[in-house]
């Protein structure tokens, strides 16, 4: 049995456009506690991020690539843009953060147990059941470093959103890896206790379900 720790990736950096929402060490911060107060295994938070200050140092920090910084979403205004993650699919990645790693959102609450979450063996696993315009959710997802590397191989920052967007995909990243992936990839879902904060339980008189896990806003 694998005793190695699993890497949880968490993401911070100044977005270049007015992005409607901000991030900043606090969160980090804030996440690692959630992590380690619900997995329940030997873990790692890993926060890839333009500015260090202020986080905690049991949280190690990667330096955050360039790479598609300024590829705009396709849906334009105040919608996010996160090309710059698709690197995470190459496969350098097993050496820059480690064999085995979890991306996970920072706009989340962990509530509940994410052990059985975590501990899936398939090879990729993704957030899977929102909307039918974001049949991927890039709010979380696993792998095998490389495992995936064609998210990243294949990207053009002219073509590959023009082409999600023919596809009626909603997002940046989220909306290249589901095209690019495919309908047939392990996902988790509202029955694994991964809720979305606006579709699970604003819409249900803001209850929050008993088998909650982890909700992303």
């Amino acid at each position: 049995m694998d005793s190695r720790p699993l890497q949880v990736v968490c993401w911070k950096w100044a977005n270049p456009t007015a992005y409607r929402s901000k991030f900043t060490h606090e969160h980090v911060n804030t996440f690692y506690d959630m992590v380690a107060r619900h997995y329940r295994k030997p873990f790692e938070v890993v926060c890839i991020t333009d500015n260090v200050r202020n986080i905690r140092r049991e949280v190690r920090t990667v330096a955050l690539w360039d790479d598609h910084a300024h590829v705009p979403s396709p849906h334009g205004g105040m919608n996010p843009s996160c090309y710059r993650r698709l690197r995470a699919f190459a496969g350098e990645m097993a050496h820059l953060i480690g064999p085995r790693f979890v991306s996970v959102d920072l706009d989340c609450v962990i509530t509940g147990d994410v052990t059985p979450l975590w501990d899936r063996s398939e090879e990729f696993v993704i957030w899977g059941d929102v909307l039918k315009s974001t049949p991927y959710n890039g709010s979380m997802w696993m792998m095998d470093a490389g495992s995936r590397h064609q998210v990243w191989d294949e990207f053009d920052p002219i073509k590959s959103p023009k082409l999600t967007v023919k596809a009626g995909l909603l997002g940046s990243d989220q909306a290249w890896i589901s095209y690019v992936l495919g309908s047939q990839e392990a996902t988790w879902t509202a029955k694994d206790g991964v809720y979305a904060f606006r579709t699970h339980i604003r819409n249900k008189q803001y209850q929050l379900p008993k088998d909650a896990r982890i909700v992303f806003f």
